[in-house]
């Protein structure tokens, strides 16, 4: 059976898993975990379990930079990792950085190490992305197809919130908010936490969770925590767990915590340690994870937090075997993104019937050029997307809205799309209107070859798009595109009653780039095409919706 790996490089500790899975019996693999001399017809089997203590959020949130000493452990750490994931016969793994490399302006210097010293690739990953992964984790071991649920993923540099509407995302959030952080700002004393401190790490939770706080002040079938802490507090402050959990599910009872926080208050890290039976590295940062799983107890008046023992690793074997399986939902992941941008898209008062009329024109055209660009759906999902927030910086103001479109893209949290992939959407939107992509432009220019190709591309596309609605009236209400290359002609077959001149005019005025891109001449039709000599690979995609 193939073996899978999951690399997690947080703030306070560096983690390994390996389990070995068979091909799932149903469409959706289902965590299962077995002991190790099991009999296994399905499911995961455990292999390798590692933790190595290495806190590389020390100094970071204060200096910016990872310390020598704590990339020096962290590579001797990742060597045992990468000598374990051999022995284990490893086929397929997934190495995450989080908040400390991740703000740290020496990060690459990690990253180049590992790669250069184990030969393990290093992927910084943003909060939203932690947010996501943990919450795949969950969804698989807790039913709440039912419910409406808040996950809180507390970590040593940041936290993730994250509202779930019967299993899928409504709201993610990712806060400066993490256990290390917080003790490197104010709680680097070995003595007990003073009233002070106590104060100013309060006055910290309830800053960062300001923004917040209108999407945790509303009823919650389940308060969910994850992370090394929550486990802990679980056994502290055992609660009633909720019914359909799996037994490993544990709770916590948020009265028993706060008396515990009260407690624990007034303990040195060493008394803490001794006294609860705690790691080291736990007996420090049980304190902040108290405050932070305190607050948002109270804002979302919780008596419980379910604590069902898993996190961001799990969520990582969760994708790399159901990909490996060919069992991975990429339509409903697919969707996933449309839904975070339309949210996105709505926070700024967009035309939502715009940007959802533009996106099916983009996605039908994308399809009958097919054979032209050679592209995949992952690069067609990037062109909805664009397509849908094109118009966002309208918030901002309309003159030069594209630039602002861009911007707010950029540097927005869209769950689901990696860094790189957020450029491509920030710069297709850019260049919807007005001037081409142009390598004298900071944007453009800091992409990567590739990367710059498919923007071109997809702009010249969202470009014709738009044109298809320029009044935002719906007058164009779908659009067939037919290649002849013989001709040097990409036409365009309009549906739709009434006039409309003014995007007709609009579409040859916007064509220059697909010209130049693809050197095709746009040319518009209002009849039906007889013959299509570049057949869509995906004939029942709407032409007037996304």
């Amino acid at each position: 059976m193939p073996r899978f790996a999951a690399l997690d490089v947080g703030s306070n500790a560096l983690r390994l898993r390996v389990v070995e899975a068979e091909a799932p019996n149903t469409g959706v693999h289902q965590l299962t975990l077995l002991p190790k001399d099991a009999s296994q017809t399905s499911g995961w089997r455990e292999i390798t379990s590692l933790r190595a203590p290495v806190r590389l959020g020390s100094e970071v949130f204060l200096s910016g930079k990872l310390a020598p000493r704590s990339i020096g452990e962290a590579c001797a750490a990742l060597k045992e990792f990468r000598t374990a994931m051999d022995a284990a016969k490893v086929d397929a793994y997934r190495a995450t950085a989080t908040s400390a490399v991740r703000e740290a302006s020496n990060g690459a210097m990690l990253i180049e190490r590992s790669r250069r010293e184990t030969g393990i690739e290093l992927e910084i990953i943003e909060g939203v992305e932690e947010a996501r992964l943990v919450q795949l984790a969950v969804t698989r071991r807790l039913p709440l197809q039912d419910k409406r649920a808040l996950l809180i993923d507390v970590g040593g540099g940041s936290t993730e919130i994250t509202v779930l509407d019967r299993g899928q995302s409504s709201f993610s959030m990712s806060l400066p908010l993490g256990t290390v952080r917080l003790i490197e700002t104010f709680l680097k004393a070995a003595g007990p936490v003073s009233k002070e401190q106590a104060h100013l790490v309060g006055e910290m939770v309830d800053r960062a969770l300001a923004e917040a706080a209108a999407h945790l002040a509303i009823p919650f079938d389940l308060v969910i925590g994850t992370g090394g802490n929550i486990d802990s507090l679980a056994e502290l402050c055992p609660g009633a767990k909720p019914a359909g959990a799996a037994t490993t599910t544990t709770a916590i009872d948020v009265a028993s915590m706060r008396a515990l926080y009260a407690n624990l208050r007034t303990l040195s890290p060493a008394e803490r340690k001794d006294r609860y039976n705690l790691r080291p590295d736990r007996a420090d940062t049980i304190i902040p994870a108290c405050a932070i799983l305190v607050k948002v107890a109270e804002v979302a008046s919780a008596g419980v937090i379910v604590a069902p023992g898993i996190g961001l690793k799990d969520g990582i074997l969760e994708e790399l075997v159901d990909k490996h399986f060919h069992v991975w939902d990429t339509a409903r992941e697919a969707q996933s993104v449309i839904e975070a941008c339309t949210r996105l898209g709505r926070r700024y008062a967009f035309d939502e019937a715009h940007g959802t009329r533009v996106a099916g024109f983009a996605g039908g055209i994308f399809d009958d050029m097919q054979k032209v660009h050679d592209f995949g759906e992952r690069e067609r999902l990037l062109l909805r997307a664009a397509a849908i927030l094109h118009d966002i910086g309208d918030f901002v103001r309309y003159d030069g809205h594209h630039k602002h479109s861009y911007y707010l893209i950029q540097h927005s949290d869209i769950m689901g799309l990696s860094p790189d992939e957020r450029a491509i959407v920030a710069n297709i939107a850019r260049y919807h209107r007005k001037s081409a992509p142009d390598p004298s432009h900071p944007n453009f220019r800091d992409l990567d070859k590739e990367a710059r190709g498919k923007v071109r591309a997809l702009a010249a596309i969202l470009r014709i798009a738009d044109a298809l609605d320029r009044e935002h009236r719906g007058k164009v209400d779908g659009v067939r595109a037919v290649v002849d290359r013989g001709k040097g002609r990409l036409v365009l077959f309009l549906q739709g009653e009434g006039e409309r001149e003014l995007e007709e005019w609009t579409v040859r005025a916007k064509s220059e780039l697909m010209r130049d891109v693809f050197d095709l001449d746009v040319v518009l039709s209002a009849a039906t095409p007889v013959h299509d000599s570049s057949p869509a690979p995906n004939a029942k995609t709407s032409r007037g919706g996304s």
